[in-house]
């Protein structure tokens, strides 16, 4: 079992006075066997009431409005989680079988999310990787495994070349992006062979281990796997999800579990600042400071009113 204190805060600064905000965070930790939030407190700017309530996933979701002219919003999410080891997965029945299992999954409606393709032009590159693959005659979860290494050694992790607007073609044209690329990437291959799979969204605490992903929110992928449940893959690091990841949201993609987002009156121009620290307590010694904040450097979105747009998109679909 592992400890940890997170702190995770947003600050948009305006170039002029705005009002009438009204946002949307997913930032409580989903709790189940493996996780518990022992405590947590989300102080937003003008201390608005925040309303509460659980999406179509399970998501416990926070609403809120700022009505009042400010030219600056602060959310500042401060938590305690506590997080267990999950065992893994045997894959002792046969692939035939494990197979034949996910085929009957396909028209249950806890599941038909997580199998629909986004929208994705080079499947022809994908069936070639896909059927040497299939002709190992592997199991669902080393098929799943060896998609999770195949992003992790194909995909250059770089920071600031995509936006959370960036297709999944522009990705695999690239061949590079941050975590949320990495997951969307891999979601299509799990997909493509009737993996159900989700997207997860939340936070890495690798007890200074160098993995990728630290000081920033992160994703990963959980895909179905017979006779066993839900696995969590992080193609980011090549590895199997386990107690150094702390889960926030699950959905179909990214904009199921965005973190935080909103739309507001007044001048489009504004800035982003996200900071997430995390500290973790191995007997008597702590590791880091979560109170050390240091934003990252200001960078202006090109969609300067996301949320809005978002909102556009779901109801054009």
């Amino acid at each position: 079992m592992s400890k940890f204190k997170i702190r995770h805060v947003t600050r948009y600064s305006y170039e002029d006075q705005v009002r009438d905000s009204a946002n949307q965070v997913m930032l409580y930790p989903l709790e189940d066997e493996f996780q518990d939030t022992l405590q947590q407190s989300v102080m937003v700017t003008g201390n608005p009431m925040i309303n509460i309530h659980y999406d179509y996933y399970g998501n416990k979701v926070g609403t809120f409005t700022n009505a009042q002219p400010h030219d600056q919003l602060i959310i500042d999410s401060q938590l305690v989680v506590i997080t267990r080891n999950r065992t893994i997965p045997a894959d002792a029945e046969p692939a035939a079988a494990q197979w034949e299992d996910l085929k009957s999954l396909r028209h249950h409606l806890q599941f038909i999310d997580f199998l629909k393709q986004e929208r994705f032009s080079s499947f022809e590159d994908l069936e070639r990787i896909i059927e040497a693959e299939r002709s190992k005659g592997s199991t669902p979860l080393e098929s799943a495994r060896h998609f999770c290494q195949y992003v992790f050694d194909a995909f250059t992790y770089r920071k600031g070349i995509t936006t959370v607007e960036t297709t999944v073609d522009e990705i695999w044209k690239i061949k590079s992006g941050v975590c949320q690329d990495f997951a969307h990437i891999l979601l299509v291959m799990l997909r493509l062979i009737s993996i159900p799979s989700r997207y997860v969204s939340g936070y890495i605490c690798p007890n200074k281990s160098g993995m990728r992903g630290e000081g920033a929110t992160h994703a990963w992928v959980e895909a179905y796997i017979p006779f066993y449940g839900w696995v969590g893959l992080d193609p980011t690091n090549n590895c199997i999800v386990n107690e150094t990841h702390v889960r926030l949201a699950v959905g179909k993609n990214f904009s199921d579990c965005s973190p935080v987002k909103g739309t507001y009156r007044g001048t489009s121009n504004h800035t982003l600042e996200v900071a997430v620290s995390v500290s973790y307590e191995d007997g008597q010694t702590t590791v880091l400071e979560s109170d050390n904040i240091i934003y990252s450097k200001p960078t202006t979105s090109e969609y300067n009113n996301s949320f809005r747009k978002h909102q556009e998109m779901q109801m054009q679909q």
